[in-house]
């Protein structure tokens, strides 16, 4: 499996796979991978002759330091893990913040329409930015025809599509399901980190999330939202951060459904000091 480090390299093993006239996917992450990683992976190799699966914890993107130097880096298991996907399909790009960012990271300044300002954006401040800018990066040096996305960062998804469509990039971006455990709970880096009695507890999200998709087909959203924060309140170990159910377009909080629009209900969660986020198609 080929490895790269440097935008250099890598920049010229793509000219030279474009030259064959060969397609490329590229699966963006930031390492820690799991089966829903792999998950994606797999649907690019499906779609796309070669694959570059970027492995960088961005910087720009977390609001919380601490946060930042306990994300999981796993490199040397990430790369076993991908090799028993393929061997000889998969280039691996894993660069230093150097290489990104040269010796000043700091995020570029986006306008994705509002999509920012809701959810996730309200609680993580220039988290968006931070985003828009590894991912716009990223499609610079490999120039991918296709580009993979997990749906259990909906929000991040319909952002980046924003993102290429406004600045007219020419890259399919593809959104894929959410994987997840046999328990329910979203697959996700972070859930390394669970102490055993909140990994316990943690598939109660998705059970709130599903039980929610029930009653929203006969009760109204302020309902709904009323009924997840009492579910949340009984729990002792789980502390609901937001549950909001929101236009799948603009992202923004429904106050009356309408049959003519799509709806997702959206959650983040406290489990100890771990945030997990989830959701689910309403409609």
């Amino acid at each position: 499996m080929e490895f790269y480090s440097e935008k250099q390299q890598i920049k010229l093993v793509i000219d030279a796979l474009k030259a064959k006239q060969l397609t490329i996917g590229l699966v963006p992450t930031m390492g820690a991978l799991h089966d829903g990683h792999l998950q994606l992976v797999k649907k690019a190799l499906d779609n796309n002759d070669k694959v570059v699966v970027s492995i960088f914890v961005n910087p720009t993107q977390f609001d919380n330091n601490d946060d930042l130097e306990k994300y999981p880096r796993t490199l040397e298991s990430d790369m076993v893990l991908l090799e028993s996907v393929s061997q000889d399909r998969i280039i691996v790009y894993a660069p230093t913040v150097k290489d990104i960012y040269g010796s000043n990271p700091i995020s570029e300044s986006f306008d994705f329409d509002g999509l920012e300002l809701e959810m996730e954006g309200k609680f993580r401040d220039g988290h968006f930015d931070g985003v828009g800018t590894i991912v716009k990066r990223f499609f610079e040096i490999v120039k991918p025809h296709n580009a993979y996305f997990g749906e259990k960062d909906f929000q991040q998804l319909q952002i980046i599509k924003k993102m290429v469509e406004k600045l007219r990039i020419p890259i399919h971006v593809i959104g894929c399901e959410i994987h997840r455990e046999t328990n329910g709970l979203a697959m996700s880096s972070r859930n390394t980190r669970l102490k055993p009695e909140y990994k316990k507890a943690a598939p109660f999200i998705y059970k709130t999330l599903t039980a929610a998709k029930e009653h929203f087909g006969t009760k109204s959203a302020n309902k709904v939202l009323e009924w997840v924060e009492k579910q949340f309140a009984k729990h002792h170990l789980l502390e609901l951060e937001y549950f909001i159910i929101a236009d799948v377009k603009t992202l923004k909080q429904v106050k009356r459904k309408s049959n003519k629009k799509s709806y997702r209900a959206f959650i983040a969660v406290y489990a100890d000091d771990i945030r997990l986020i989830d959701n689910i198609a309403l409609n």
